[in-house]
């Protein structure tokens, strides 16, 4: 690949892993571009931010690509992860420790899935108080660092599919399909809140953006080969 085809823009599809930042496999890519092709003012960008615990698909754009970011970004993702039952966590997910624990036994197999199909469609989703959303020109992380009480809009989303795919309890697999600036890690408060329980997300994997799919997307180690490989 030539400097001139990554300025006339190049969709990256990464594989990103466990513990890695959006931003850390950006910037991974920005450092290939100013190193071995010498860009140093090329834009680059990615469609979606994955949280440090979450792998799976995250687009990268670079040059004229960028252009695109905001449509990929509202495209319809699938995930699929793990859901523990009964105990919760500040945070939803397993960046911070279980901060209270609630009973598990009247939850049987088809009270998780009728629980499941109770969610599909638009509904009122209230994001995490440890995310990116912006209150009052601050991001709701920062409110949340400094234990300061802040209200959080609900906002409108849409599962169009929320499958259950194993369950060994505590433990609930899924597969979900679902809208633009949905956050996997409120279903897991609220489906645990529904089934008059805790939950908390374990795992979680993006295996789709729109029709870009995380089988097709490559390992952060072959970033440079794949760039470099056919370079005149």
């Amino acid at each position: 690949m030539t400097a001139e085809e990554l300025k006339e823009g190049q969709v990256l599809l990464i594989d990103k892993p466990y513990r890695w930042t959006s931003f850390q496999v950006v910037n991974k890519i920005k450092h290939i571009l100013r190193h071995d092709f010498e860009l140093k003012k090329i834009k680059i960008g990615h469609a979606g931010t994955l949280d440090p615990l979450a792998t799976g698909l995250l687009i990268v754009c670079i040059g004229k690509e960028t252009k695109s970011i905001e449509k990929y970004q509202a495209s319809e993702k699938e995930y699929s992860g793990t859901f523990v039952l009964g105990a919760t966590t500040p945070c939803y997910d397993m960046e911070k420790p279980i901060d209270a624990t609630y009973p598990i036994e009247h939850i049987t197999e088809q009270l998780i899935k009728d629980t499941a199909n109770s969610f599909l469609g638009e509904i009122d989703q209230v994001p995490p108080i440890f995310s990116a959303v912006k209150i009052n020109g601050k991001r709701a992380f920062d409110y949340a660092r400094k234990q300061e009480e802040v209200e959080i809009k609900s906002k409108k989303i849409f599962i169009k599919t929320f499958e259950i795919t194993r369950i060994e309890l505590p433990e609930v697999d899924f597969r979900i399909e679902c809208s633009k600036g949905t956050y996997i890690r409120s279903i897991a408060r609220d489906f645990g809140k529904a089934l008059k329980s805790g939950a908390y997300l374990s795992k979680l994997c993006r295996e789709r953006i729109g029709d870009f799919k995380r089988v097709d997307a490559m390992d952060v180690e072959n970033i440079r080969n794949y760039l470099t490989a056919n370079t005149l």
